[in-house]
């Protein structure tokens, strides 16, 4: 047998016992740990748990079964086998060169080496430990057993609220519990509620506790447009249980309809909010020089956690002109910080994504929120990351300096304000000339976004604004449209149609003023009239003063973009062909009326208008009882578009069980008000004359004054 055999024959048997060994001690403790995290988790994390404990227990198995080594191999024989006369080393490959004393001596000692078996140096069973490790296990499984986590302790009832009067052999409702269980991903602790009504988040547990006195035979749940919810009985208790997955009305039935009425009770689900992301770098960065990474911050908050990883969506757009070429791709990223408020900042290496000068970084974070299941997905902001071209500025003798600019992305007036405002609370802190500066550089980001609107308005609204009596729609002298004459002469670039076209042409009707329709273009100018005033301020070092002219602003722009109507270029009329054996003859046959006919407005609003008219004291009104059941079917139907649509169930409801309760009618008839559609303005009829007012309409009329 070789050496190497040897040794693997010697050593095995102690080492598969010492594995053994340490997968036996660690057993209790990994049934401790999975029964702790099935009380603290539910199964999953019990599993999960196990796993890592077995894990953890393999990697110790491995360490102490690799201290069975060749050294350790020498010392035992040489200690338990006195007729290998301590020369144990000269039987195994590490020894050194034999002499031939050395080798008569392994001839030897290798004869006597069989006299017993490998399984004389397995090492013995560790009893005791096990032992003790069996009784700490066992205390803390049975502590996990029988320690009760939150929810699962018997309710404590409360007394009734229901305020129903007691009356000899029917049941009625003594004491109550509600409790609210959420979704695990919310993180939120069970909670006993003593009242019925209660908000909880959507996909909680609602279990019902609740003591009537008479007992009770078949109480139930009734819920209000629903099925009945059967209740089961628990000793003296009565219980059930229902998934909150929509608001919902109810009342609690203990004698099926015999006996008053109980009251309403109202439970709200609280919808799970998606995440919010909102990047802590600016929407737009210049790469500086030597830059060789870029790392941009996002902050996602949630109102019960953000998962720990998102991916982010990396556009390449590498080239000028029309050679830009576009990639794009995503990348795990993982965030940092507590789970309702974690922050995203991955490294981007310039050359592991090919990014150039040139180019455009344009980057997005995805992130996803710990909803289960069905988790909800955002996309936040782009954020920008130039690297300017190389190209330095070209100069000519009849156009000066003509720059190479890639399209800009201009800052929008939300951010504007938003510098202001930042402004004006750093004030304290800086000097007054770099105030200035700083307010100077906001006007310039003024300026350019006004002219960014204002190539919309022809450039009429570049410079000081008009009057509000000038005549913006026409034309005048030094307007810059000169009909009459003959086209000025200006210096032209080869190769630009415009140029071309406003020495040949007029370009006025194909201007991007063309485009918008008046109104929209009144708004428009009211928008750049106002950014100009904000420009004004913001250059001579008045932030304060500027900042209601930019909000102003931006509700114009706002406005503008709400505008769906525009007007396209100008084209000739189709009208229809002139049928000349008719004309200069007076003949109207077959000529019809051209005025519209008045379409009534559709409203959908009729069953509430009615039960209204119904519930007031008009010559409409109803004083008994009030037939409510097609003012039910209209709530249901615009139940989406109600400000509060359950509170108006409860008062239909209300109204039903007794139809001479006064405030119950007015309170449903105010409800009523609120959730119909506004009617359309009527308009004001003219104030009549007064004693001078007469006297010159007599007088226009050429009667006596």
């Amino acid at each position: 047998m070789s050496a190497d055999a040897l040794f693997t024959h010697w050593i095995t048997p102690a080492r598969r016992r010492s594995a053994a060994d340490t997968l036996t001690l660690a057993l209790p403790l990994l049934l401790a740990a999975a029964t702790i995290g099935w009380r603290l988790a539910g199964p999953i994390a019990a599993i999960a748990t196990a796993a890592i404990a077995l894990v953890i227990a393999l990697l110790i198995a491995r360490q102490r079964a690799a201290r069975f080594d060749l050294p350790w191999l020498i010392r035992t024989l040489d200690a338990t086998r006195p007729e290998l006369e301590d020369s144990s080393a000269l039987l195994f490959p590490d020894c050194p060169p034999l002499f031939p004393l050395q080798s008569l001596q392994r001839t030897r000692i290798a004869a006597r080496l069989d006299q017993h078996t490998p399984e004389d140096l397995v090492p013995a069973w560790s009893k005791h430990a096990l032992l003790l490790l069996c009784l700490a296990a066992a205390i803390l499984i049975a502590a996990a057993l029988l320690w009760l986590r939150a929810g699962e302790n018997p309710p404590l009832l409360a007394p009734s609220s229901e305020g129903i009067p007691a009356k000899p052999g029917i049941p009625r409702l003594v004491a109550q519990n509600l409790r609210i269980i959420p979704p695990a991903y919310t993180g939120l602790p069970v909670r006993d509620s003593a009242s019925l009504d209660a908000r909880a988040p959507q996909g909680s547990r609602l279990e019902w506790t609740l003591r009537f006195d008479p007992q009770a035979s078949a109480p139930k749940l009734l819920m209000l447009g629903g099925q009945p919810l059967a209740l089961r009985r628990d000793g003296p208790h009565w219980i059930a249980s229902h998934g909150l997955e929509a608001a919902f009305l109810y009342r609690v039935d203990p004698a099926s309809g015999h006996g008053p009425i109980p009251p309403l009770h109202r439970v709200d689900a609280i919808p799970d909010a998606p995440p919010q992301v909102k990047p802590l770098t600016d929407s737009l960065t210049l790469v500086k020089p030597g830059q060789h990474s870029w790392t941009p911050v996002f902050a996602v908050t949630d109102d019960y956690g953000v998962a720990a990883t998102a991916r982010l969506r990396v556009t390449l757009a590498i080239g000028e002109g029309e050679n830009v070429t576009f990639t794009e791709r995503e990348i795990a990223v993982t965030g940092g910080g507590p789970a309702r408020d974690r922050r995203f900042a991955p490294r981007l290496d310039f050359p592991t994504f090919g990014f150039a000068a040139g180019g455009d970084m344009v980057v997005q974070l995805i992130v996803r929120d710990n909803r289960s299941p069905s988790p909800q997905e955002v996309r936040g902001p782009s954020l920008i990351l130039r690297w300017p071209s190389p190209k330095q500025p070209e100069s000519s003798g009849l156009t000066g300096m003509v720059n190479t600019t890639l399209p800009a992305y201009f800052r929008s007036q939300r951010q504007i304000i938003i510098d202001i405002e930042k402004l004006l609370r750093e004030k304290r802190g800086l000097a007054p000339d770099r105030f200035l500066s700083r307010s100077t550089a906001i006007g310039g980001d003024q300026q350019i976004l006004r002219g960014r609107y204002s190539q919309f308005l022809g450039g009429e609204s570049e410079g000081q604004p008009e009057l509000p009596t000038a005549d913006a729609d026409g034309h005048h002298d030094g307007d810059g449209h000169d009909h009459g004459g003959p086209p000025q002469t200006a210096p032209t670039v080869f190769g630009e149609k415009e140029d071309v076209l406003a020495e040949f042409g007029h370009p006025h009707d194909e201007s991007p003023a063309s485009s918008l329709d008046p109104e929209t273009r009144a708004i428009l100018k009211q928008a750049v009239d106002e950014m100009w005033q904000s420009e004004r301020d913001l250059k001579t070092g008045r932030p304060d003063a500027a900042l209601p002219y930019a909000y102003r602003a931006l509700r114009f722009i706002k406005e503008v973009q709400q505008a769906t109507r525009i007007f396209l270029s100008r084209v000739g009329p189709e009208l229809p062909p002139i049928d000349a054996t008719r004309r200069m003859t007076g003949k109207r046959d077959g000529l019809a009326s051209r005025q519209l006919e008045i379409t009534p407005v559709e409203r959908q609003d009729g069953p509430a208008a009615a039960a209204w008219r119904a519930l007031g004291a008009g010559p409409d009104a109803i004083r008994g009882p009030v037939n409510l059941a097609p003012l039910e079917g209209w709530v249901r139907a615009n139940a989406v578009r109600l400000p509060d649509a359950l509170a108006l169930s409860g008062a239909i409801d209300a109204v039903r069980r007794d139809p001479a309760c006064t405030p119950c009618r007015t309170k449903l008839r105010a409800q009523l008000w609120s959730a119909m559609e506004r009617p359309f303005g009527q308009p004001a009829r003219r104030r009549p004359a007064d004693a001078s007012g007469a006297r010159y309409l007599r007088a226009i009329e050429g009667g006596a004054p």
